[in-house]
This record gives C-alpha cells, sequence and structure tokens, in this order.
C-alpha cells in the first residue's frame, strides 16, 4: 500500500514526503560530518606517514650516491696500483682499503635504521586498512595493537627507543548500557574515541582494546610523559563528555613483551577504579601510585 492508494491529496503527501527527506538528512548529518572529521584527521596521519617515508628514502639515496662516488675513486685507485711495485702497491692498497671501510660501515647502519624506521612506517599504514580498524569506533583494533607494540619494542631493543602506553576504561559503562541501552552505549563508545584522536599527537597510536577499553601508545613519551597526557586526557574527557574514564600507565622496560607491559598499563588500570575512578594511576615496574599533577615532560593534547 503506497500514499496514492490511500487517495491522499497531491499537496499534501508531496509535503510529507518533503518532510520524511528533511528529517532523514537531519539523522544522516551527524554521520556525514563524522566521516568528513575523521577523514580529514586520517589524510592528515596519512602525510605525515608519507612524508616520513619520503624522508627516509631521500636519506638513503643520498647516502648511496656518495658511497658509489667512493667505490668509483677505490676501484679507479687499485687499478692503478697494478704498476707498481708489489710490497708498495700492497701497503697503498690497504690504506685505499681502509679508506673506504669507515664509509661502508656506516652506509651498513644507516640502511639497517632505515630498515627499522620504514618497519614502523609500515605499521602505521597496516592501520589505514579495514583489518585493523575497529568497525564501531573507526579506531584500530587489537591487531593493528599488537603490530604497533612490536614495532615500538622493536625500536626500543636496537636503540633504546623509550615509550610508553596508556590503558583507559569507561568507568560505570555497565550501568550506562544498563539504564540508556546498548545503542547510547555505541555512542558513548564513538563520541570518546573521537575525543582521543583529537587529544593525541600524529606520531601517538589509539586503539580499542575490547569493550569500552582503549589503548594509546606513545612513541618517545618516558612514564612522566605519559603520566601527564593521561591526566590532561581524563580531565578533558570529564569536561567534554557525560562520562569519565580511569586510566593506567606504564613504561616499556628491558625484556618486555607486548603482554607484559600492557599487564601493568592494566595492573594500573585495576588499581585507579579501586581508588574510587575518575584517576589515573601509574605502574613504575615495581609498583603502582596516583599520576603526578606535573610532569617535566611535556606531552601535547
Amino acid at each position: 500500500m503506497d500514499l496514492w492508494s490511500l487517495q491522499i491529496p497531491v499537496p499534501v503527501a508531496l509535503a510529507f514526503l518533503a518532510a520524511m527527506g528533511y528529517l532523514i538528512s537531519l539523522w544522516k548529518r551527524p554521520a556525514t560530518n563524522d566521516i568528513a572529521i575523521r577523514s580529514r584527521r586520517e589524510l592528515k596521519r596519512a602525510q605525515a606517514v608519507a612524508a616520513e617515508l619520503e624522508k627516509i628514502a631521500w636519506t638513503v639515496r643520498q647516502s648511496l650516491a656518495k658511497h658509489h662516488a667512493s667505490v668509483s675513486r677505490f676501484k679507479e685507485r687499485v687499478g692503478r696500483l697494478g704498476d707498481r711495485q708489489q710490497e708498495a702497491a700492497w701497503r697503498e692498497l690497504c690504506r685505499e682499503a681502509e679508506a673506504i671501510l669507515k664509509p661502508t660501515m656506516q652506509l651498513a647502519t644507516q640502511i639497517a635504521n632505515a630498515y627499522d624506521e620504514i618497519r614502523q612506517q609500515s605499521a602505521n599504514l597496516m592501520t589505514f586498512t579495514e583489518v585493523r580498524t575497529d568497525p564501531l569506533t573507526g579506531v584500530n583494533n587489537r591487531r593493528g595493537l599488537d603490530d604497533a607494540l612490536n614495532a615500538q619494542l622493536a625500536l626500543m631493543a636496537r636503540y633504546n627507543a623509550v615509550f610508553s602506553v596508556a590503558m583507559f576504561d569507561i568507568d560505570h559503562f555497565k550501568q550506562i548500557n544498563d539504564r540508556e541501552g546498548h545503542l547510547n552505549g555505541d555512542r558513548v563508545l564513538q563520541k570518546l574515541s573521537r575525543l582521543f584522536e583529537e587529544c593525541i599527537r600524529e606520531t601517538d597510536f589509539i586503539a580499542r582494546y575490547g569493550g569500552e577499553e582503549f589503548v594509546i601508545v606513545m612513541p618517545q613519551t618516558d612514564l612522566d610523559g605519559g603520566a601527564t597526557f593521561a591526566e590532561r586526557l581524563r580531565a578533558a574527557v570529564e569536561e567534554k563528555t557525560d562520562v569519565t574514564v580511569s586510566g593506567g600507565v606504564a613504561e616499556a622496560r628491558e625484556g618486555d613483551g607486548s603482554e607484559s607491559l600492557i599487564a601493568r598499563s592494566d595492573t594500573a588500570l585495576y588499581d585507579a577504579k579501586t581508588a574510587g575512578r575518575n584517576r589515573v594511576f601509574i605502574h613504575t615496574g615495581e609498583e603502582t601510585r596516583p599520576a603526578a599533577a606535573e610532569s617535566p615532560q611535556e606531552h601535547a593534547v
């Protein structure tokens, strides 16, 4: 049965259809705006990844060109030695070999560094694929988090690159689902993930860990810096949303794997909830304690 079979006057029917179209457009507009905002953020992050890859390629290309010139000179000089006496030629060859050995070793180290940097940027690129994206919030999922943590742990093992992780959990989220319904609970998760994305740096990595838990990986950030960031983010959630979050922060240590690092941040998070929620605790490696209000290291929010 349609509107015409009900014998509704044409002007009324057209007015009804126009009103329905307007209401549908209003209903869809927030989703469209959210997509546009997220697209702009993702585009900005993709541009940062592209810039890093371009910088790596340029550095390696320059070094290879310089090394190629050194090898060409070495080859030419070795060719000239063939006309000299054997003993003198041997001493000259040793000097020439020693002269080219150092830049060769430097290039090998640089290429190894570039490999690790490319590996890290590859992990960043993987976050743009659907298989590493949480369908509800649009941030990374557990698989993407595992890749990011493994990349950071590899950099720490090779270069002692410090980094920290922060785990956040929405306080009383079960009550929100029970009182307001799961659909509204999903909206809370989406709103919170957007706020997180707005607050973190371009080099940071955010993932939905499961349920109402989120994990943020912070490269080049020690425990004090991570505590400062987590406390600022907790305050931002309290100010800009209708919920609060508890947080736990841990810094990667020698011998850590992704599981042990996450376990420490989870322990700190549990203690924050036990202490009353809407607060941040840190794990020092030996104990947990409330995050300091101030920290010497800044982390932009």
